[in-house]
């Protein structure tokens, strides 16, 4: 069963439950700035038999691009319970968001694994080709170590793939 709620929707045993769901699908390399990203926008979650088995969020985010401060939806905490996998789940959390996507946002932008970048290519995701960066502090940062691994969704603003995208600053990975 899909579940669509927004944070304040869902009650903390739940998220939790998602939170724990996703340590264990992320192998232990799901950090508590990870879950904090996931927090505050639409959560998309697969229960069975009660149990959250899938989770993705989309929440807003600042990215610039073509000397625009363009509204981003952006993915977070996708994952699904390792016994649970390659039985569609992915997508039917992905079709949900993409729907938040294209009717609030400007864009959807998301950083994705090797495992995950299969997925969201088959939906039309397009992987960022130009410089990726991000609005720290202190200015304006390259961050060559996100190229190749930052995806994005249009929604009615064209881009530029090979231009630049700048990612608003947030604790613990950026993008």
């Amino acid at each position: 069963m899909l579940r669509v709620a927004h944070t304040s929707d869902l009650d903390a045993a739940t998220l939790d439950a998602a939170r724990e769901m996703l340590v264990e699908a992320f192998e232990r390399g799901f950090e508590p700035a990870d879950w904090e990203h996931a927090l505050g926008g639409i959560h998309a979650l697969v229960l069975e038999d009660g149990e959250v088995v899938g989770h993705a969020s989309v929440v807003q985010r600042r990215i610039l691009h073509g000397g625009r401060a363009l509204r981003a939806g952006y993915v977070e905490g996708v994952g699904v319970r390792a016994d649970q996998r390659r039985r569609g789940h992915g997508a039917t959390m992905m079709d949900a968001l993409e729907r938040v996507v294209r009717r609030a946002y400007d864009l959807g932008a998301l950083g994705a694994t090797d495992d995950g970048a299969a997925l969201y290519t088959s939906r039309g995701w397009r992987r960022w080709e130009g410089r990726c960066s991000a609005l720290t502090p202190d200015g304006v940062r390259h961050t060559p170590e996100e190229e190749g691994f930052i995806y994005v969704l249009e929604a009615g603003t064209p881009l530029d793939l090979a231009g630049e995208l700048t990612a608003d600053w947030r604790d613990g990975d950026c993008w």
